[in-house]
């Protein structure tokens, strides 16, 4: 967990509150009735959230949120966290689709829709994956022609979680049909309501995070209301590239809750005997706890690094969330597979909860871009950094003892000479 003495007296509030409300709120019947599939989305859970005022806690207060900064919000994601993915994904939702409408959307578009999801009236969901692409986002083919007061949605959407409760969809669709239109200047983003030609199918059999209504979208002929736009039309890019904090720092924060399984497996070598001794005693045991909590630790501090850049508007903060995303993510899935190996066999049983941990963080390293999508928004941003020039930097590079050895630092064919 965030170390209470390393938190201001705002955080460690929140961080008490949100644990009172998993420890109270949530039972242990409700869990497993999600994982069992036979909850198909938890929104009384949701209502209970918004009844203590626990959504979208970083928005204005004018709209329903709390005003609190970024890092009280991954305080309290972690501590959500250890309740599983699909309630995870159910907490963060509000924020994420309400990131949308606090950023962009219009004083009308913030009445009708943020407070009601704030006040947990409205289920929402963000429609990204299309059938035939996944990472590849900008070749989205859902299309909303602008046909005067109102848009027309024809396509298809997967993977969308709520999908079979949301009343609210935050859907991305081409609207610029210019064939050599930039890609970012392709995608719009509306808000297109549950309604008339809008389908959803709860079709897909999942390894974990089950009972979230995760499912398929398909639009035949749904009419959106003009004034649904959010952000400018044809500016979807800008407003997925707002998106993309959220998401990913809120996987990567929920993801800290794969705590609850060392803590089992800690416990579980503590008590368990074998060859005459616990087997917290064998450093094959216990080194794997070691390495799991200094993994865990630093996935911490870099979920917190990126929420405090995000708060201080820092330009690397785009990249440090990425990197808090894929680390975080990485390491829940390692954390969680030490623990199992800990426990042995029953660990892969349902006797304790480890297995489902280990199903439902296996798809961290996929959802809100896939880890090798981080990969390759981290290096590309920080060659931008790492090639930018420094006036205040040191150049270490003149602390070689042959710095000046010109011919030997050879970067292009053309700067090669020939010495005799």
């Amino acid at each position: 967990m965030f170390y209470p003495e390393l938190m201001n007296e705002e955080e460690r509030k929140i961080q008490a509150e949100i644990r009172q409300f998993v420890r109270e709120e949530v039972s242990p019947e409700y869990v497993r009735a999600l994982d069992k599939d036979e909850i198909q989305y938890p929104r009384e859970y949701v209502e209970k959230l918004a009844a203590r005022n626990l959504l979208g806690l970083r928005f204005d207060p004018q709209w329903g949120g709390r005003g609190l900064p970024w890092t009280c919000e991954v305080i309290a994601e972690e501590e959500i966290g250890i309740l599983g993915t699909t309630l995870g994904c159910a907490y963060v939702m509000p924020s994420i689709v309400g990131e949308a409408l606090h950023k962009f959307g219009t004083q009308e578009q913030k009445e009708r829709y943020l407070k009601p999801l704030l006040r947990g009236e409205l289920i929402s969901a963000e429609a990204l994956t299309e059938p035939r692409g996944g990472s590849d986002f900008f070749g989205a083919t859902t299309r909303a022609e602008l046909r005067g007061d109102h848009f027309l949605v024809n396509g298809q959407k997967r993977f969308v979680v709520g999908a079979t409760e949301a009343d609210l969809f935050l859907v991305y669709c081409r609207t610029n049909f210019t064939e050599d239109a930039a890609k970012h200047q392709r995608l719009s983003a509306l808000l297109i309501e549950r309604g008339p030609g809008l389908k959803t199918e709860y079709i897909y059999g999942l390894l974990g995070t089950r009972g979230g209504g995760t499912g398929r979208l398909a639009f035949r002929n749904v009419e959106v209301p003009r004034e649904n736009l959010i952000g400018e039309l044809h500016g979807g890019a800008q407003v997925f590239n707002q998106m993309m904090i959220p998401e990913r720092l809120t996987s990567a924060a929920a993801s800290l809750g794969v705590r609850a399984a060392l803590e089992i497996a800690a416990r579980y070598s503590e008590n368990r005997h074998a060859f005459g001794q616990k087997i917290r005693s064998f450093q094959a045991v216990s080194f794997m706890i070691a390495d799991a909590i200094t993994h865990l630790d630093a996935a911490r501090a870099m979920v917190y690094m990126a929420a405090r850049a995000v708060d201080a508007d820092a330009p690397n903060a785009r990249r440090l969330v990425s990197q808090a995303k894929k680390f975080a993510t990485d390491t829940a899935w390692q954390v969680a597979n030490q623990a199992m190996q800990v426990m042995g066999g029953i660990g892969y049983t349902d006797v304790f909860p480890i297995e489902r941990m280990v199903r439902d963080l296996r798809l961290c390293q996929i959802w809100t871009g896939t880890n090798e999508i981080m990969n390759l928004l981290i290096q590309h941003e920080y060659y931008q950094e790492a090639l930018a020039d420094f006036p205040t930097r040191r150049d270490v590079e003149l602390d070689a003892g042959g710095e000046n050895t010109a011919a030997e630092k050879v970067f292009r064919d053309q700067d090669q000479e020939v010495f005799f």
